[in-house]
């Protein structure tokens, strides 16, 4: 397990418990460095959206048991945010609740001569998820190809 894998995992042990007590889902937790700083993020998430006042009580309940714990000596920068419009699909759980919706990507290797996708999504499971393109067709794309997955927005 890398450095950055195991501060995310602690992280999430320690945040889970505060989420759990006031209804709210823990989309990701990262830790990247970021124009020279360390940032270590939690979107999280609530039926009906999340709010600026959710975050600010999440981020104080969570800065004293980080200071407490104190497991990450490097200086970072801790945020707490919803995950937005565009939200990333990562776990299997991003994956399930959003079957049906309009998804958008891009692959590391090209398809079909494209590394863009878009489409609606139909299934998944551990080795791949199906979209369904625009003119009907079924694309089985393969997980460990795809660079990004995304609600799509929109307007």
């Amino acid at each position: 397990m890398t450095k950055r894998e195991e501060y995310e995992k602690k992280t999430e042990e320690l945040i889970l418990p505060i989420l759990q007590e006031h209804a709210f889902e823990l989309v990701d937790v990262e830790y990247v460095k970021e124009v020279g700083n360390w940032y270590l993020r939690a979107y999280i998430d609530k039926e009906g959206g999340i709010t600026v006042d959710d975050c600010e009580l999440v981020s104080r309940r969570m800065s004293d048991l980080l200071d407490e714990k104190d497991f990450i000596p490097e200086s970072y920068i801790f945020e707490v945010s919803s995950p937005g419009l565009g939200r990333q699909l990562k776990k299997d759980k991003d994956f399930a609740r959003s079957i049906g919706e309009a998804v958008e990507g891009k692959l590391f290797r090209a398809v079909d001569k494209r590394k863009d996708f878009e489409g609606v999504l139909r299934s998944f499971d551990k080795e791949a998820v199906v979209i369904e393109t625009e003119g009907g067709q079924e694309m089985r794309l393969e997980r460990d190809n795809i660079a990004l997955i995304r609600l799509a927005i929109d307007f």
